[in-house]
């Protein structure tokens, strides 16, 4: 079975909305990508998610039964949920009070480990399938339909109005 650990950081100082576009870059990626993607990532709060990436991989080193190579790990979840809010009070004219909320936001990381890549076992009658990417087999082409040309539904149409345009004349 695959090794799963995940790693919590919990009162950051940002939105949820904000915190979730990042995760929304690494979600499904190797971690090794997304830690460069988080390097490379215009926004704040991309530091506080790469240390919590780097905490669930020494998580899932410490767990019973890793396989020990790294490179096999992805992010398999990777979401931020809302945190406690502070009020603040912000003076506005004509002695109005005009309320700030500073957000919060609990992050969350999950990482998995790729299972193995079986090699695929084929019957003995079947050939090798085709790579991705390449081109399909070539089709027989089938001989034109004797009758001529087909009329599309729209020229039947302005055809039969022409008709009776004539005959009302």
């Amino acid at each position: 079975m695959a090794v799963q650990a995940h790693a919590t950081a919990k009162y950051i100082r940002t939105s949820a909305q904000k915190a979730g576009l990042v995760l929304d870059l690494i979600r499904g990626r190797d971690v090794n990508v997304a830690l460069a993607t988080l390097r490379f990532a215009r926004k704040g709060v991309a530091r506080d998610v790469e240390k919590v990436l780097r905490s669930a991989i020494a998580n899932a080193q410490q767990k019973e039964g890793f396989g020990g190579d790294v490179e096999r790990l992805f992010v398999q979840a990777a979401y931020a949920n809302q945190g406690p809010s502070q009020k603040r009070i912000r003076p506005a004219p004509m002695g109005r009070a005009f309320r700030v909320v500073k957000r919060t936001a609990h992050l969350t990381v999950q990482v998995a480990e790729r299972p193995q890549a079986l090699k695929p076992v084929t019957a003995a009658g079947e050939g090798p399938k085709r790579p991705r990417g390449a081109a399909p087999k070539p089709r027989p082409k089938v001989a034109a339909k004797a009758g001529g040309t087909k009329k599309t539904a729209g020229a039947r149409k302005t055809a039969g109005k022409r008709r009776t345009k004539k005959a009302q004349a």
